[in-house]
């Protein structure tokens, strides 16, 4: 039975871990097979691209999905009627005509798509309308008319999957990529200023900042994810913007004093400051982390009572060492370190400010929204 017992929670544990994958998996499956019995159902002639359709439009998220959806149908009507209209009106009887028209049918397109990456599928649309009736022996009209049915069944499909089976919503997922990144950056924050007393590894100062962009180059992408349910009212809450431009100046607060901290800082000056800064960081990290979880659980910000009392103590610190003249024996490169660390946690306390007036919006947002339908059902 212990066996049983630990296989069974490996499987939950590694269940857990690919949760959004196996959702997504769902739902991909379920949207092929529904597009394909619409498909059959409307008597489609190409049921194929239906279900290619469903399968590219089914996304991670409902606002990438109504993205994915509205760009391959504009894409898609444009190709068809672009397409349908050289077939129609250029003559390509032999195969040197064939060649020439498809060349005149891609290029423009192909000139779009590249332009606009939403409407790739353009120049490929417009090719099936072209050369699908030298196969099928059907008029273009109807290649063109075929393919516009068979991509709005295969894209309606997609979406209507997305949004009702187990639907995974931008702004909830922007939520949990902030809150990690915050994690990230509560961690980073400690490595940084133990370099300070110790020196940090250039390699892995690289790392700590490598891993914070990453998360922050993908709360980019689920922003934009995030506003389209916002347009469409698919999804309820603040916009995302100020959030993502709060946390990367957050990134370029630990940009600088990972740059004060690749050496340790000379004495007198870093056995002064150790103790201030090192509290200012650990405080900072604590009160970065429960902004994290204000965020997942949408209440409000921790105070920044805490994160103040610590800075202005810095600040005394190093009000004290310039008054005694310690500064000034520092070296040219010294002293723009010290400089450069006072600096960067003096816009952290500016930054932490926006954060504290973000995380307040969200909870907000999320204490209206249940407000709402209480409120409604009184009316």
């Amino acid at each position: 039975m212990s066996g049983i017992a630990k296989a069974w929670r490996v499987l939950r544990a590694w269940l857990n871990r690919h949760r959004i994958q196996l959702v997504l998996a769902l739902r991909v499956t379920v949207a092929a097979v529904l597009a394909l019995a619409v498909a059959q159902l409307v008597k489609l002639p190409l049921p194929l691209w239906a279900v290619l359709t469903a399968v590219i439009v089914t996304q991670m998220s409902v606002g990438k999905s109504l993205k994915a959806t509205v760009d391959y149908l504009l894409g898609t009507i444009g190709g068809a009627v672009y397409g349908g209209a050289v077939a129609v009106l250029v003559p390509h009887a032999n195969e040197l005509a064939l060649l020439a028209v498809l060349a005149l049918a891609v290029a423009p397109l192909a000139l779009v798509a590249a332009t606009n990456p939403g409407l790739t599928v353009a120049p490929i649309t417009a090719i099936i309308v072209l050369l699908v009736p030298t196969i099928t022996h059907a008029t273009p009209m109807a290649s063109a008319i075929d393919r516009v049915l068979e991509v709005a069944v295969g894209g309606i499909t997609g979406f209507v999957v997305s949004f009702f089976l187990l639907p995974s919503r931008a702004h909830r997922q922007a939520i949990d990529v902030a809150a990690r990144t915050l994690d990230h950056m509560a961690r980073a924050l400690r490595a940084l200023i133990a370099g300070l007393s110790e020196g940090l590894d250039t390699e892995a100062l690289h790392r700590l900042q490598d891993g914070i962009g990453d998360s922050l180059v993908r709360l980019g992408v689920i922003s934009v994810e995030a506003e389209h349910e916002r347009v469409a009212r698919i999804a309820a809450g603040p916009q995302t913007g100020p959030l993502l431009r709060t946390l990367l100046r957050l990134r370029h607060d630990l940009v600088m004093i990972g740059r004060a901290a690749e050496v340790p800082l000379p004495e007198p000056i870093g056995v002064r400051l150790r103790q201030p800064v090192d509290h200012a960081a650990s405080t900072v990290a604590e009160h970065l982390r429960a902004c994290g979880s204000a965020l997942r659980a949408r209440r409000g910000p921790p105070p920044l009572d805490a994160v103040e009392a610590a800075l202005d103590a810095y600040d005394a610190e190093m009000a004290a060492l310039r008054s005694e003249g310690l500064t000034r024996a520092l070296t040219a490169e010294a002293a723009e370190r010290v400089f450069a660390l006072g600096f960067a946690l003096e816009q952290m306390r500016r930054n932490l400010a926006d954060l504290e007036r973000c995380v307040t919006e969200w909870a907000t947002e999320a204490s209206a929204g249940a407000r709402t339908p209480s409120a409604a059902a009184a009316g």
